[in-house]
């Protein structure tokens, strides 16, 4: 009888969650014995479930991806986390190794990778996608006083809109009159994930055209 990985996946996203659990439960040797909203919902499913991985969203209510991560490392859980997140900024992404993240993708992540990750995990190895690989080699070779403190849940006030770094930087060179591709170029991203910054902006600062976000980017003086 085939050994399945057992995984809880942890997203305030149900359509999101549906899709994963779809992908992962297309392979053999994988299940999700456990789907939840929140960090608070993550824990209690790790306690009850004993899952072999953790896949877990940062920006969720109630308690973020990292600060379960960081709560399951301190209880010395079993359980393997790897973050899953539209986030490519350099803090969350170091602040997740410190937590004790065992990998972390990004949503735009292939299944054909996604899925050697979570086998790289499980047999106790790393797995970070290649973007999120150059973040962690950027900062060992020009190490600088990096936050440590995780960003707290959903409290959303640190920048005008909630604007990551990376949504800010992808703003300005949008404003510049780059186009995606030439944007992914300039930030060695993938296009799909220059869009989904694009996208983002869009949302959370409310517009619909290139021409009402300039106008309430100078506004808030975001360039």
């Amino acid at each position: 009888m085939l050994n399945k990985i057992g995984i809880v996946l942890v997203d305030d996203h149900s359509l999101v969650r549906d899709g994963i659990c779809a992908l992962l439960e297309s392979e053999a040797d994988l299940e999700v014995i456990g789907e939840g909203a929140d960090g608070l919902e993550a824990v209690k499913l790790v306690h009850e479930k004993n899952p072999d991985i953790l896949i877990i969203d940062i920006r969720m209510p109630n308690m973020t991806g990292i600060e379960t991560v960081e709560k399951l490392s301190a209880e010395n859980a079993a359980v393997k986390c790897i973050i899953l997140s539209m986030h490519d900024s350099e803090e969350y992404i170091l602040q997740s190794v410190a937590a004790g993240a065992k990998g972390y993708l990004l949503k735009d992540t292939g299944k054909v990778e996604f899925i050697k990750a979570i086998h790289a995990v499980q047999e106790g190895g790393k797995y970070y996608s290649g973007d999120i690989s150059n973040v962690l080699v950027n900062n060992l070779l020009n190490p600088t006083k990096k936050s440590t403190e995780s960003p707290k849940s959903d409290t959303r006030t640190s920048k005008p809109f909630d604007l990551t770094n990376k949504e800010i930087q992808v703003l300005e060179l949008v404003l510049s009159g780059l186009t995606n591709k030439q944007i992914s170029e300039k930030l060695q991203n993938s296009k799909r994930t220059v869009e989904t910054h694009r996208f983002n902006l869009m949302r959370k600062m409310e517009v619909k055209n290139l021409m009402d976000l300039s106008k309430k980017a100078q506004e808030f003086n975001l360039v």
